[in-house]
């Protein structure tokens, strides 16, 4: 199965990236994994509802760029649907077996995703109710899509 993150933004941090890498690094033994990350637009301080829309806009025509049409896209929602580990292994498998090859998960930006990203999503999935720096969120869903495909294997990780 092709895994793609879609997020807004670059890591500037490297302690970050580097934990980016290891799962990556992981993640490659069960599948193929793709990062692209879309520039962020600058929200201006006390921006306007319809100011945070159209950067939204803009950002999720970029994300847009990058999903095909045989995509299956999750996208990471504050409003989503929360999964456990093993129900989140559980809709990758289920997706695998259904004959998907391809998984878009998409991160929007500090202020949420665009509607068409959200019109085009297959999925909604939430982590937390909680709201998490939108960079931090990258190794948290990698380090989950690697748990995932350790209870599709049966292998050991830590609970």
């Amino acid at each position: 199965m092709k895994m793609t993150i879609i997020t807004v933004g670059k890591i500037k941090e490297k302690y970050l990236r580097d934990a980016i890498a290891e799962y990556a690094k992981r993640l490659s033994r069960y599948c193929k994994l793709e990062i692209i990350e879309v520039a962020d637009e600058k929200t201006p301080d006390q921006a306007s509802e319809t100011v945070e829309e159209q950067i939204r806009d803009k950002e999720g025509e970029r994300i847009l760029k990058y999903i095909r049409d045989d995509m299956y896209v999750v996208t990471l929602e504050i409003n989503g649907k929360m999964l456990s580990s093993e129900e989140l292994a559980d809709k990758i498998n289920m997706l695998g077996i259904q004959g998907q090859s391809s998984v878009a998960f998409v991160i929007g930006g500090s202020i949420g995703l665009g509607r068409e990203v959200l019109k085009r999503s297959d999925y909604a999935l939430s982590f937390s109710k909680m709201t998490f720096p939108h960079q931090l969120m990258r190794v948290i869903l990698l380090e989950q899509v690697y748990r995932s495909y350790r209870i599709i294997n049966g292998e050991p990780y830590h609970k």
